[in-house]
């Protein structure tokens, strides 16, 4: 089979180091030497359909002796070449053949030594004419050549199975014809010759713009495209197509197209470049006909969580620069789908809110206790708003891609506590039967509302928890407050006995402690941590009410022997009054030491003794004040009103100096007139 010369050229094998091809040098700079015979591509195997025997001129007999009518190379025993010697049959590939065989870079440096050829030296004027028509016929084949390779590289996404066979050798090939085209237009624009009418030809532009065309192309028509799921609009179905597809081809890429590629083209980069440009298009359309509630946020959640989710999968996030392609969607347009979903969401928080509270205040209308648990009163209300608030902010978070953003849901919460305190000021006014069953339930809510504010800041604005506290530290003590008044009216008898010559000499205290353990029963009914929270605010204050009276003068201690009774009193007083309310769950330990050392001060003599334990006693208590002081130095009637006034200058000097527990005063609570 003979071939014609403008097509049957020797190649070498297509790549970059090949000799033949790197030490091409520009027209202007080389003269190109014509070979006398047709050499071709040379392949030893091929499939039957390529199967060509090339005949030289010199096979069979050519002049020479019939002995030599065999090729010389094989040996002459037998009259047939040894099998150790005989070579295969030399094959030749058209430029048409390596087309049809996908071979597209090899069929392109055909092209290019047809190209080298042609434009090499200035034609005669003679051999003009037949130049325009070979540069007429090159134009075509590359023409056909390109078109072959566009369409190579617009099919790179598909998969194997339907690309056909050997799909990703056709695209190395065709990406290799690119590149060898690429070079040729650097090498002619450095050469300063005329080039042809081809150069420079720009493929790899007519790459990118073919990928380009690719992935809107499978954008537009996403292969998991279909009718919605149940509980998904049209809407979010086309979303989910997009992204399903978006992720697939940004897989197949890193798996299987990447290495089809010459590193420097960073393929992975270019597509998740073109995927994240046309999903943002097409998701800006979307946004321009105004979005319900739940398909906004859906959006929202797509650009925020599920895309970056995709973007950081482990076999794409090392491959993907994902800081470089930044968000999917720009703050304009975000800005108000984030202000419509977050206000809808505030506006579902207060509604909900204001339904468990209007419940439980129908249900304490009607004059119906709480429900207990483990013989507590409880009530739903903090559960089921902390729940939703956890639950909203969270996902808030996920959807909008900003805590602080997410936080601004809590906002009407602030209106909302201050309902809840309308609704406890209410029950505590009408004290129906069942309003200490509902404190004490409440005394539950307020206890978790305020621990989910003080350990969990992340779900709440500053200004909202600090609002929020405040409002719930009044709840509680307004709640103590009603919860003990009847206590300490049942206490009061015994109470205007304290301080006196009847305290001091008859057994007054035994029965003020009957009577507390009494009143104690009743107070149970509160969640455990609050009960004793509560019956230690009871324990404050029963001690400070003992105190007040104790220093309102009643009693006056004159001697030392009076003032040791007074002390060995006060003593044992404290005593069983901190076991009494230790048993019952205070945890108010500081309370005996307190009265502890106003005892010391009745015993001690010795003036800068008593100096010394005042100022320990404004040391630890910074509320204690010299009008306390002086009622207690006023019944030990020896001192004179110079020694008073001498411990007093100690305990200024001494608050002047140390602040102490200022967050828990004590004193303050001690009545002095």
């Amino acid at each position: 089979m003979c071939f014609k010369l403008c097509c049957c050229l020797r190649l070498g094998c297509c790549r970059a180091e090949d000799s033949s091809y790197s030490s091409f040098a520009p027209p202007s700079l080389t003269s190109f030497n014509m070979r006398t015979e047709t050499d071709g591509f040379r392949l030893n195997f091929l499939p039957p359909m390529f199967n060509f025997r090339r005949v030289r001129p010199d096979d069979g007999n050519n002049g020479n002796n019939g002995n030599n009518g065999n090729n010389g190379n094989a040996a002459a025993t037998d009259g047939r070449p040894s099998p150790g010697e005989e070579k295969p049959p030399n094959v030749v590939l058209s430029f048409h053949q390596l087309m049809a065989a996908a071979r597209l870079c090899e069929a392109g440096r055909l092209l290019l030594e047809r190209e080298e050829r042609l434009f090499a030296a200035p034609q005669e004027r003679e051999a003009l004419v037949r130049h325009r028509e070979e540069a007429r016929a090159l134009a075509a084949d590359r023409g056909a050549l390109r078109d072959l390779v566009l369409q190579t590289v617009s099919r790179s996404l598909d998969p194997d199975e339907e690309a056909g066979g050997g799909a990703l050798e056709a695209l190395a090939s065709a990406l290799r014809a690119v590149t060898q085209e690429e070079d040729r237009d650097r090498r002619w624009a450095q050469s300063g010759g005329e080039p042809p009418a081809w150069r420079p030809a720009g493929w790899r532009a007519l790459h990118d713009a073919a990928l380009r065309r690719l992935v809107e192309e499978r954008m537009d028509n996403p292969a998991a495209a279909g009718a919605p799921q149940p509980g998904r609009s049209s809407l979010q179905a086309d979303v989910c197509a997009m992204g399903r597809q978006l992720k697939e081809d940004l897989l197949h890429v890193v798996r299987a197209v990447r290495g089809c590629y010459p590193p420097g083209m960073d393929v992975c980069n270019a597509y998740a470049r073109l995927y994240h440009r046309t999903f943002s298009a097409r998701l800006r359309n979307i946004t321009e006909f105004g979005l319900e509630d739940k398909d906004g946020s859906f959006l929202l959640q797509w650009v925020n969580e599920f895309y970056p989710e995709v973007l950081q999968k482990p076999e794409l996030a090392g491959e993907i620069d994902v800081d470089a392609l930044g968000k999917l969607l720009p703050d304009n347009v975000l800005k108000p789908l984030e202000d419509q979903y977050l206000s809808t969401q505030q506006g579902e928080l207060s509604t909900f809110i204001g339904r468990v509270l209007q419940e439980a205040q129908q249900s304490w209308s009607k004059g119906e206790e709480p429900a207990r648990e483990d013989g507590c009163f409880v009530s739903p209300v903090s559960y089921d708003v902390i729940q939703l608030i956890n639950g909203m902010v969270t996902s808030a978070q996920r959807v909008v891609g900003d805590l602080h953003k997410a936080q601004s849901i809590t906002s009407p919460l602030k209106d909302l506590m201050e309902r809840f305190r309308i609704f406890q000021n209410d029950v505590m006014k009408q004290n129906k039967p069942n309003s200490r069953p509902a404190m004490k339930a409440n005394l539950g809510c307020i206890e978790q509302f305020r621990v989910v504010l003080q350990e969990n800041r992340h779900l709440f604005r500053q200004e909202v928890r600090e609002n929020c506290l405040q409002v719930l530290a009044d709840m509680k003590q307004s709640a103590h407050a009603y919860l003990l008044k009847p206590v300490h009216e049942g206490l009061k008898p015994h109470y205007r006995k304290l301080g006196t010559s009847d305290w001091l000499n008859k057994p007054v205290f035994e029965k003020l402690l009957a009577g507390i353990e009494k009143e104690l029963q009743d107070l149970q009914g509160s969640i455990e941590s609050c009960h004793q929270e509560l019956v230690g605010r009871l324990h404050q204050e029963v001690t400070a009410e003992y105190l007040t009276r104790l220093l309102k003068g009643q009693v006056k201690l004159k001697d030392k022997e009076q003032q040791l009774k007074g002390y060995v009193t006060v003593k044992d007083n404290a005593e069983s009054l901190d076991d009494l309310f230790l048993k019952m769950g205070s945890q108010e330990v500081r309370l005996k030491d307190i009265l502890t050392k106003i005892a010391e001060v009745l015993k001690l003599q010795d003036l800068p003794a008593i100096q010394m334990q005042v100022a320990s006693l404004g040391k630890d208590y910074p509320d204690l004040s010299e009008k306390h002081v002086s009622a207690l130095l006023k019944l030990k009637t020896n001192l004179s009103r110079a020694d008073r006034k001498t411990v007093k200058d100690v305990l200024t000097d001494t608050r002047s100096q140390h602040s102490g527990d200022a967050d828990r005063p004590f004193f303050s609570g001690v009545v002095v007139k």
